[in-house]
């Protein structure tokens, strides 16, 4: 899956704008390599869009402070959205976003490690998202 077609797939599960969902998916991609030790980080690279490389080489801007994993949900959110310039909520939905995408890229069990690389209480955010009803 080449990173448009990720980013595109970002945008219709968040209603975000195409370039928005491009932003908050390379901070969700930064804020998890955060968390990643090693080979850990190759594994996913490895399987995800070409273009992403380059979010996975080091952490990057706001990369967490202390021991990989530390903080909750909150604090991998709050993360997010000082990365990609974004409010809680836009990082919750983007967040939730890019798992649900990131599940379809990759395998089973290699999503199922990356999960396990996140802060507890983040299983409920890897299932699809309710799209609100269109408005006309």
């Amino acid at each position: 899956m080449r990173f448009p077609l990720f980013v595109d797939a970002v945008s219709r599960r968040s209603g975000l704008p195409t370039a928005q969902a491009a932003v908050v998916s390379r901070a969700v991609l930064q804020t998890m390599v955060d968390r990643m030790t090693g080979g850990d980080v190759a594994d996913l690279a490895g399987d995800l869009p070409d273009e992403t490389g380059a979010y996975l080489a080091e952490p990057g801007p706001g990369a967490l402070d202390g021991p990989a994993g530390a903080g909750g949900p909150t604090e991998f959110l709050r993360r997010v959205g000082e990365r990609a310039g974004v409010d809680d909520e836009t990082a919750r939905v983007g967040a939730a976003a890019v798992l649900v995408t990131l599940r379809e890229a990759v395998t089973v069990e290699e999503f199922r490690e990356m999960v396990a690389q996140l802060p507890r209480d983040f299983d409920g955010m890897t299932q699809p998202i309710p799209r609100p009803p269109y408005e006309d």
